[in-house]
């Protein structure tokens, strides 16, 4: 089942640990890109203060449409998870939770 991208974090303990699939609208050509599972990193349990809890993945993926290479950013902090795609509409982004 995919879960579209809200303008808030996804929830950090439904993902922590799992890994996940992401769909987007290419926005240059319009084709849909899926992507391989990318792993869902923990938040710094030794950070020194909010600004500071983030941990990134991150990822390149071609569009089959057009050949434009988009960078995926899995953002993890105790606030939730964010996906970003560059060149991509926040709110275009879905994701799909796997073991």
């Amino acid at each position: 089942m995919w879960i579209q991208q809200k303008n808030t974090p996804a929830p950090l303990d439904e993902l922590q640990g799992r890994t996940v699939g992401l769909k987007f609208e290419c926005n240059k050509c319009h084709t849909e890109v899926f992507t391989e599972l990318i792993g869902v990193p923990a938040a710094d349990h030794l950070a020194n203060s909010k600004d500071d809890d983030g941990q990134f993945e991150k990822e390149e993926i071609k569009c089959p449409g057009c050949d434009m290479t988009h960078e995926i950013t899995v953002k993890s902090t105790f606030d939730g998870v964010q996906f970003d795609v560059s060149e991509v509409t926040p709110s275009s982004v879905a994701y799909q939770v796997h073991a």
